[in-house]
C-alpha cells in the first residue's frame, strides 16, 4: 500500500491534503506541530480531523519556537486591535509565530 505523511494544522488546506490522500487510497499518517501556541483550538481541531478521515497514525511533535522568537501566539504578548499604517507597511507583527 502506498504510504503519506500529512503535515496537519487542522486547518482546510492540510485537511483538504489528508481528505485527497486518504480517498486516493494513501495509508495517511499525520503530523502536527505544537509550537506553544496558548489556543491549544489547532491541535484539537488537528486530532478530530486525523480521527474522522481514519489516519493511520497522528503524531503531535512538540518544539520550543521561543528559540527563534517570541509572538502573541505564544507569548504573554498583547494581540493589537488596530496598528498603523506605518507598523503595517514595516517590522512584523506581534501575531507572527517564527519559521510556521
Amino acid at each position: 500500500m502506498k504510504r503519506a505523511v500529512v503535515l496537519l494544522s487542522g486547518g482546510l488546506d492540510s485537511t483538504t491534503t489528508l481528505a485527497i490522500a486518504t480517498a486516493e487510497g494513501y495509508d495517511a499518517y499525520a503530523l502536527s506541530f505544537d509550537y506553544g501556541q496558548r489556543h491549544q483550538i489547532e491541535i484539537e481541531a488537528a486530532r478530530r480531523v486525523a480521527n474522522s478521515l481514519g489516519t493511520r497514525e497522528h503524531r503531535v511533535a512538540k518544539i520550543d519556537m521561543r528559540i527563534l522568537g517570541g509572538s502573541a501566539l505564544t507569548d504573554d504578548l498583547d494581540v493589537p486591535k488596530k496598528r498603523s499604517k506605518t507598523e503595517i507597511a514595516h517590522g512584523i507583527p506581534v501575531t507572527y509565530v517564527p519559521a510556521r
